[in-house]
């Protein structure tokens, strides 16, 4: 498709909605975050990976057993790694200041406890005064780090793995 093409295409949906253009951008965004998160990395792609919610300090994120089966039968464990560390770029779009911010994530580790037979999921929660201050950290000091704790489920809510991701909000202007 041409780049006259895609702007028509875009101009008619503005035109349809009947809303200004930065109220549709606002309605548009949180898909546009959830395609960004699902479909910008080629392997994550690959995966299967979803990301079911996605709001301002809250996500949630699955992967499907199928097409991520390892040699006996259960899901493998890289893509049970990509499954923790993805959701902390989807809290990052949700969450923080874009234009003022960018994260590294530095350290991740992850436990396997047991094998998973089916589709996993993922939780990661960060309260809004924990925002404030890493922001105001990163602002200050050009970085701040956290760390993003997850518990990796299967279906019926059992425990498969248990993460940790340790990360940077970098302040662009240090970045």
């Amino acid at each position: 498709m041409a780049i006259s093409d895609s702007l028509q295409k875009g101009a008619d949906l503005v035109r349809r909605s009947g809303l200004p253009i930065d109220a549709l951008a606002e309605k548009l965004k949180p898909r546009v975050m959830k395609l960004a998160v699902e479909k910008s990395i080629a392997f994550v792609r690959r995966t299967g990976f979803r990301a079911r919610v996605m709001e301002r300090g809250h996500v949630v994120c699955e992967m499907p057993l199928k097409g991520n089966v390892n040699h006996i039968g259960t899901m493998y464990a890289g893509a049970l790694f990509t499954l923790a560390e993805v959701p902390g770029g989807a809290l990052y779009l949700t969450t923080f200041d874009t234009k003022r911010f960018i994260p590294i994530v530095t350290e991740m580790s992850i436990k396997y406890l047991k094998p998973a037979k089916g589709t996993v999921s993922i939780e990661i929660n960060m309260p809004d005064e924990r925002i404030a201050e890493l922001e105001a950290e990163a602002a200050a000091n050009g970085k701040a780090v956290f760390e993003l704790e997850g518990e990796l489920k299967n279906a019926d809510g059992e425990v498969v793995a248990v993460s940790r991701a340790v990360y940077q909000l970098r302040s662009k202007r240090a970045a």
